[in-house]
């Protein structure tokens, strides 16, 4: 019997060292994509990330404003100004009214424009003039869409005269009840046709499938819509939630116009507004800068606590 010849021996290759690309250095490994996002990232710090730094950096000194050029002393003063602000029943005031807001404006915005959304995405008649019309009032300048409210819901105004015996006296905007309230209402529905959009979006992208296993398993209308709908449009649900907050407590521009400055009494300022007339009217940027301080952590809390209920902790 003849040996079989032994299989030569395989040489151990070297072991495999990851590829890092030419850009891995200074750009990493995708250099045009970080190219394009520097842009951006400048922008961000620019106008967001170095303002906020320094509105906290003010809240904490003795800031007023000043000649250029001179030299002035801001000492340090630590929480003074938050004391300040927390003391001041007028802030107590206004951060109690956009309470008030975000309770009627956000799940009023959420509840519309998912509904008005899931109508439009059916093919119904005319459901192009539809959207166009949602979506007009939200591009349209404030002051020319402010100018229709007060028309609507001043004291003499055409609600009023269709309400008769049964309108409000003191009347929407005059009235410390009803004055937010109200300003809640005009938001929603200015910024109905931007939520709109996202939610449409978002059902375009909601399989059709879904909807016809749902349908052979006998289930109707309200039952398709719970167990289809709502998760399918949850991300859209958590984006709309969270910008509706956002724009929310920022509120200005409605307040300031609509009742001439937050009246009557203060019933309808807002932190943004009580910041404008501290920081801007009255010289005190440092106390106005510790109310948005403490208007940035609360919208960072209600932000984290409605991401949290309707993202389903995702």
């Amino acid at each position: 019997m003849t040996a079989e010849a032994a299989p030569p021996a395989v040489a151990a290759r070297p072991p495999v060292r990851p590829r890092t690309g030419r850009g891995s250095s200074l750009l990493g490994r995708h250099p045009m994509g970080t190219a394009f996002v520097t842009p951006y990232v400048v922008f961000i710090a620019a106008v967001f990330a170095f303002p906020l730094v320094y509105a906290a950096w003010l809240s904490f000194h003795d800031y007023f404003f000043a000649a250029p050029g001179a030299t002035v002393d801001r000492p340090f003063v630590g929480f003074d100004n938050y004391a300040t602000v927390l003391s001041d029943p007028a802030v107590r005031q206004a951060f109690g009214n956009i309470v008030v807001f975000l309770v009627i404006n956000v799940p009023l915005t959420f509840a519309l424009s998912l509904l008005l959304a899931i109508a439009l995405n059916r093919a119904i008649h005319g459901r192009i003039f539809f959207r166009v019309s949602y979506f007009v009032p939200y591009v349209t300048a404030s002051v020319a869409v402010v100018g229709v409210w007060l028309f609507l819901f001043s004291s003499g105004g055409l609600v009023n005269q269709i309400l008769g015996p049964l309108a409000p006296d003191p009347s929407w905007l005059v009235s410390s009840t009803l004055a937010m309230p109200t300003i809640a209402l005009f938001v929603t529905w200015k910024q109905l046709g931007f939520f709109i959009l996202l939610y449409l979006a978002a059902l375009q992208n909601v399989p059709k499938e879904l909807y016809d296993s749902a349908s052979a398993d006998g289930a109707n209308r309200w039952q398709s819509f719970r167990a289809v709908t709502l998760p399918g449009v949850r991300p859209a649900t958590v984006l709309v939630v969270l910008l509706a907050t956002i724009t929310g407590a920022n509120l200005f521009t409605e307040p300031y116009l609509l009742t001439g400055g937050g009246g009557p009494n203060g019933a309808s300022a807002s932190p943004v507004l009580i910041m404008y007339q501290l920081g801007i009217e009255q010289g005190q940027p440092d106390v106005a800068a510790a109310i948005g301080v403490i208007l940035v952590i609360g919208v960072l809390i209600i932000s984290l606590i409605n991401r949290r209920l309707v993202g389903g902790g995702d």
